[in-house]
């Protein structure tokens, strides 16, 4: 978890920068990314040289590249990007660029607290992953579902082990993908893999595994459960005792199964996007308790509240006690906390926060083209051209908010932290 002490919580707003003023001086800028304390503002832009940089806050990097994208700030406020010098790529932290080179880089990837950066990559016709800027020592004919460690130090993805032509589809069936952790390949197979997660103690790997053309299961550390199943979704590792959840399908519906075994009995149309609370004792998912009916359900527990088109972006407060989730009915999108939905509905809506306390919830929305915030089902009195996700204080009392006022060239990046009071009296 992103640690927000030491972040700036005194009340007010403050205009961090003219994003009006940007899109006048540069020919061409791209969407722009906020750091998570909301201290910068960045986008990539293209110089009079003819060359890309990024502009922080009004200034440019000090480096320009050929090509810059997939601009993000990590969760320590680090800006980072994938960029391209003379035909090679790797990866600018706050502008200064990793010393390996590549032929190409993808998914930039960070733990909790951001200290540590991970990527793809390709040299040579060989994938391996880049941690930091230090490559891992074994290299693979192809790579993919890139994952990091809750503390980012730690890397694993599914690789492939075995040749094979576009014709072998008897040895394809024999597997030729296994997975690697920090670089180093288990020695099982399998048809295919994906959806990796890795343990808090970064000891073990779990993954969901394809063992023949029709046979589903999980692998922790390359070793299957003992059962096979028609399909599966992502394992999960427990933080409270280590055991491996993932949703499985069996006759009696889809069911949540711990270390190969039911956990919940119950079978659902579908479950998938299960999360844990930080103890561990309590786990939330996207159920459908019925076909085209989708909801929420906590240990097991579905809401009796339904959407009949998505439910999707759960949430669970700190304590795992609360529940909220995106919902989608007839086209339009409302936010739902502990199976009841707020009043209002939008064109979109995102995931839900919970504050630490897990008393207060708020939520992104966007309706006729502006956005705003809601906080415990009340928006704020002014809306936005573009707003980030809200951050509530360690305390529970206040919330960040990070967005553009203004329309057209009169764009506005500000900065406001408001007391809670303030919104929901």
């Amino acid at each position: 978890m992103t640690n927000t002490n030491d972040w700036n919580w005194e009340i007010g707003k403050r205009e961090i920068a003219d994003i009006g003023d940007w899109k006048g001086k540069f020919s061409y800028m791209e969407e722009p990314y906020t750091s998570p304390n909301g201290e910068k503002i960045a986008a990539i832009v293209k110089t009079e040289e003819e060359e890309f940089s990024v502009c922080e806050n009004g200034t440019l990097w000090e480096n320009s590249f050929d090509k810059i994208w997939y601009l993000r700030f990590a969760p320590d406020n680090r800006s980072t990007a994938l960029v391209s010098e003379t035909a090679e790529w790797t990866v600018a932290v706050d502008g200064r660029p990793w010393e390996n080179r590549f032929e190409f880089v993808w998914n930039t990837l960070c733990g909790a607290d951001g200290k540590h950066i991970a990527a793809a990559a390709q040299k040579e016709r060989k994938y391996f992953a880049v941690s930091d800027d230090k490559p891992w020592e074994t290299t693979y004919l192809d790579l993919n579902h890139l994952t990091v460690s809750p503390d980012g130090q730690s890397t694993a993805a599914v690789v492939q082990v075995e040749p094979f032509a576009e014709a072998e589809i008897d040895k394809f069936q024999t597997g030729c993908y296994s997975v690697a952790a920090d670089g180093k390949a288990w020695e099982t197979k399998f048809v295919n893999a994906w959806e990796l997660s890795i343990s808090h103690d970064r000891e073990h790997v779990a993954a969901a595994v394809r063992t023949s053309l029709y046979d589903y299961t999980i692998a922790v550390d390359g070793a299957v459960w003992e059962k096979t199943y028609p399909s599966v979704w992502k394992p999960v590792f427990s933080p409270e005792d280590g055991s491996v959840t993932a949703p499985v399908k069996t006759p009696q519906g889809w069911i949540l199964a711990r270390d190969g075994k039911p956990l919940w009995e119950r079978g659902f149309v579908q479950l998938w996007e299960h999360a844990y609370s930080r103890d561990g004792k309590h786990i939330g998912a996207i159920v459908a308790p019925a076909f085209g009916r989708w909801t929420v359900a906590v240990n097991g527990t579905p809401w009796s509240l339904t959407f009949g088109e998505l439910a999707c972006d759960m949430a669970l407060s700190p304590d795992g006690k609360r529940a909220a989730c995106v919902g989608k009915e007839d086209g339009k999108w409302k936010i739902a906390v502990d199976g009841q939905s707020w009043n209002d509905s939008f064109d979109m809506a995102w995931q839900p926060v919970f504050s630490p306390d897990g008393q207060h919830v708020a939520a992104k929305v966007q309706k006729n083209g502006r956005y705003t915030i809601l906080v415990d089902g009340r928006a704020l009195k002014n809306d936005f051209g573009q707003v980030w996700q809200p951050v509530f204080s360690p305390d529970s009392q206040n919330i960040l908010i990070k967005g553009i006022e203004g329309g057209q060239s009169q764009e506005k990046y500000v900065r406001q932290v408001l007391p809670l009071k303030d919104i929901i009296g």
